[in-house]
């Protein structure tokens, strides 16, 4: 139930005061009739109206509070709908390796990738997605998944040193495929976000790619790096040292990984350019979404005006025939 104008319904507080009222006026009340022993009174047996003193006060209250949920006029709604959703799996391999600690990106290439993945995931409610993180090895951050909060506060715990060094993108592209392959999902895809060159692991990129593409899975590769050189810190036992590295990886490799799924390949070279990298992905997934929806309200505010009636006459009759009063 829901109601038209439920500003009405603070007219309920009026009963505060009004059984305050009442609570006073008895205790200030003075006898009718002014007994010298009232002992044989005690011994009399409590007859019905008795019990039935303080019901004109209760018909009254009922009253007010059935005018109040009237005037707010209460409403059901006959109400249903049919929708027809259909996410896409998007799972997201982020590259955890050393180099990406480069600050070519600011404050490094990971965090930055790591605040616009985050984002992403939150502008895409109906979809399922899934975190994979690879350096020498790679394992499931997050296996896919609609609770997107979850999914946001694991990419905040994805920090360098969590599994050995290296770069192993056939067996990070392999991983995703491995979680999306069974789903019944017909728009599969892979973001895959690297900065070098595969270098570790059993599985050939190449062969990723194609198990991907067997799977009709599409893979967004993106290559993180400014062109020419960027700082790294690396730990000594002397504390954080900085060295220089050229920020030139293989690109040929994350172009072949997309032509062959049917993605795109993009290059970030800094902050910027990766936010819109994310855009340009988001905006060529679109998940598709059906809804047929009907409404009908019906008012019920009568049953309460009735009531309302109801209370009052019971209230009449009840001073009239069992609870008169003597007058002067």
């Amino acid at each position: 139930m829901i109601f038209h104008s439920p500003g009405y319904l603070f007219l309920l507080l009026l009963l505060i005061p009004v059984a305050g009222l009442y609570i006073w006026r008895l205790r200030k009340a003075n006898a009718a009739v002014q007994l010298s022993d009232t002992t044989a009174l005690r011994k009399q047996k409590k007859t019905a109206r008795i019990y039935m003193l303080h019901l004109p006060f209760v018909l009254q209250a009922a009253c007010i509070g059935l005018l109040a949920v009237a005037l707010a006029r209460p409403q059901l709604s006959n109400r249903w709908s049919s929708e027809s959703t259909e996410g896409i799996d998007i799972m997201m391999a982020l590259d955890i390796s050393g180099t990406m600690l480069a600050e070519d990106l600011k404050p490094n290439r990971l965090e930055a990738a790591k605040a616009v993945a985050s984002d992403f995931v939150t502008a895409r409610p109906n979809d399922n997605i899934g975190l994979v993180v690879f350096a020498g090895e790679s394992f499931t951050q997050c296996p896919l998944t609609t609770d997107h909060a979850v999914l946001v506060n694991l990419f905040q715990s994805v920090q360098f040193g969590m599994i050995e060094d290296g770069t192993a993108i056939g067996l990070g592209l392999a991983n995703c495929v491995n979680r999306m392959k069974d789903s019944p999902t017909k728009s599969k895809v892979v973001i895959l976000l690297t900065d070098g060159s595969n270098n570790r692991g059993d599985i050939d990129p190449q062969t990723a790619a194609e198990i991907a593409r067997t799977f009709g899975i599409r893979v967004y590769a993106v290559g993180v790096g400014s062109h020419g050189q960027a700082r790294v810190p690396v730990q000594t036992p002397y504390g954080t040292q900085y060295m220089t590295m050229d920020s030139e990886f293989d690109e040929q490799t994350l172009r072949n990984i997309a032509s062959t799924t049917g993605g795109e390949y993009f290059r970030a070279t800094d902050n910027s350019s990766l936010k819109r990298i994310y855009e340009q992905i988001d905006q060529l997934e679109k998940s598709k979404i059906r809804v047929r929806e009907y409404s009908k309200r019906t008012e019920h505010a009568v049953p309460f005006l009735l009531a309302a009636l109801g209370c009052l006459i019971a209230d009449i009759l009840i001073k009239c025939f069992v609870l008169r009063t003597i007058t002067d």
